[in-house]
């Protein structure tokens, strides 16, 4: 979980945690001087599955150069960023981690992860090339088949679950969108 907030935004007074005057049935961060009401929200977490070959047989995995899990291996994904779509966050973070050129595909999986107040969003990405250039929160970026990846070394459980999805889409020959929490 996040910090809670302590000062306002707007004018620096340190915030009260009550119910707001305007009937809301959740305790905020209240402003006891301008009577700003602070919003506490989910972070999205956006990013693609990169695929390669005829059929997707390969999926592009990165090896984490940053906490956390630094040295276990993910897809590219990060924070979303103000002013961007999802589909935008997720092929700059492509980008940024992976140094991939890809063709945004469909949305693909959609995981809530109340614990830690985040929302996971990946979407499906054809490599247009094998030309990567990682950025520097990766050590490497680099291609496996479903029975080359490091399962015991993956990252976080949305992107074990993401592949695990993948691979199931990708030998029932259709994909579609999975939605589910991760607890």
């Amino acid at each position: 979980m996040r910090p809670p907030i302590r000062h306002c935004k707007h004018c620096g007074t340190a915030v009260v945690y009550r119910l707001p005057d305007d009937g809301d049935t959740r305790e905020r961060a209240v402003c006891p001087a301008c009577h700003t009401i602070h919003y506490e929200n989910p972070l999205n977490v956006v990013g693609t599955v990169p695929f390669w070959g005829r059929s997707g047989e390969q999926v592009l995995l990165c090896l984490r150069n940053i906490e956390p899990r630094k040295g276990y291996w993910t897809l590219p994904a990060g924070f979303m960023e103000l002013g961007e779509t999802t589909a935008q966050g997720a092929a700059r973070e492509t980008d940024e981690e992976a140094g991939a050129s890809i063709e945004l595909q469909g949305l693909f999986t959609v995981m809530n992860v109340a614990r830690v107040s985040q929302v996971h969003l990946y979407y499906l990405a054809r490599l247009r090339s094998l030309d990567m250039n990682p950025g520097p929160e990766t050590q490497v970026a680099q291609l496996f088949h479903e029975h080359e990846i490091p399962w015991d070394h993956i990252a976080f459980q949305t992107v074990k679950f993401t592949l695990q999805r993948y691979f199931d889409d990708r030998r029932a020959g259709r994909f579609g969108i999975h939605a589910f929490d991760i607890a």
